[in-house]
């Protein structure tokens, strides 16, 4: 299963670099101890006012700049490039960040940087790769129970927030998003109660996600309900294969489909989708505004209140209200 999300991430253009194991911790003893922050791998106690933060996980890097910390490096995971987060958290970074890879972490170079805190909150969930990054500095990584890359943003945010020591901030801006979608749901009330359909096309394959995902989190926080023939679906991922004869699963009250690698042309000329009842019915988004479906795929705090504002008022038309 962790073979076929790296598919999934590699066909969205992310690029991939050569890892080599670190041997020896690095030196990080002259740090004051700040807090500790419980982790799937266990209690990770911090250092007090963190200035050397890599961000590794996915939304990672966004989730420090919201908190007004910059990471001298992070992952590009969505390959915005540049600064390697969407536009919604441009103009946060005064020094831009180094840019690693995603999927194959290269633990000399991230040695070489000498942080004092790493950040991998929403990741494969790899015990090897946190016992490779802890031999350099603490490393927070994802929260216990969830699935690969199923860290939700409000999990993040508290993670992230307890690690930099910005706990309060972290509650005013989860507290923003709430607010939010609170709003969004009162704007829009015919959201609420229908069900959706959430699926992805890349490599002439189709996928649906489930319950851990970050947009089918979007969408339930806007009142709807994951669709019920999907969701049984669900296993130890954030989606799942579905093969030409099972598009039809994707029918909902409201679906959503986007593409991953490519514009939205092959889902226009999709017979087999078009065809499905909720596409009939004119209930299909097909979401290719390329920095929608990021702000949508984010994750972050920052994204999800963009995705809030620009991409509700399309659900909700699409379905008539």
């Amino acid at each position: 299963m962790i073979r076929r999300i790296a598919a999934v991430l590699a066909a969205a253009g992310l690029a991939l670099a050569g890892c080599g194991q670190v041997e020896e911790p690095g030196d990080n003893t002259t740090a004051q101890a700040g807090p500790t922050v419980q982790t799937r791998f266990g209690p990770v106690t911090v250092p007090a006012n963190p200035t050397k933060v890599i961000a590794l996980g996915w939304s990672d890097a966004e989730t420090a700049l919201a908190l007004g910390v910059q990471p001298i490096a992070a992952s590009d995971w969505l390959a915005f490039g540049g600064e390697g987060v969407g536009p919604w958290a441009a103009g946060r970074y005064t020094t831009p960040p180094k840019i690693l890879p995603t999927l194959e972490l290269d633990y000399p170079t991230i040695a070489q940087l000498q942080p004092d805190l790493i950040l991998n909150t929403r990741s494969d969930n790899s015990e090897e790769k946190y016992r490779e990054l802890s031999k350099i500095a603490p490393t927070v990584s994802s929260p216990a129970g969830v699935v690969a890359y199923g860290t939700t943003w409000r999990q993040q945010m508290d993670l992230v927030s307890q690690a930099l020591g910005k706990v309060e901030e972290g509650k005013r801006l989860t507290t923003e998003v709430d607010n939010a979608f609170t709003k969004a749901k009162t704007d829009h009330p015919t959201l609420t109660g229908k069900t959706v359909a959430v699926g992805a096309h890349y490599s002439d394959k189709y996928s649906a996600y489930v319950r851990g995902d970050s947009r089918v989190d979007f969408l339930e926080s806007l009142g709807l309900t994951n669709k019920p023939e999907v969701q049984a679906l669900a296993g130890e991922s954030f989606a799942v294969d579905l093969s030409r004869e099972q598009i039809e699963l994707l029918s909902a009250d409201l679906t959503v489909v986007f593409p991953i690698g490519t514009d939205g042309t092959p889902l226009r000329n999709d017979q087999v989708l078009n065809q499905i009842p909720s596409a009939k019915a004119g209930h299909l988004v097909i979401l290719d505004d390329k920095t929608l479906v990021n702000a949508f795929s984010s994750g972050s705090t920052l994204g999800t209140l963009y995705a809030i504002d620009k991409a509700t008022p399309l659900f909700a038309t699409t379905l008539g209200t």
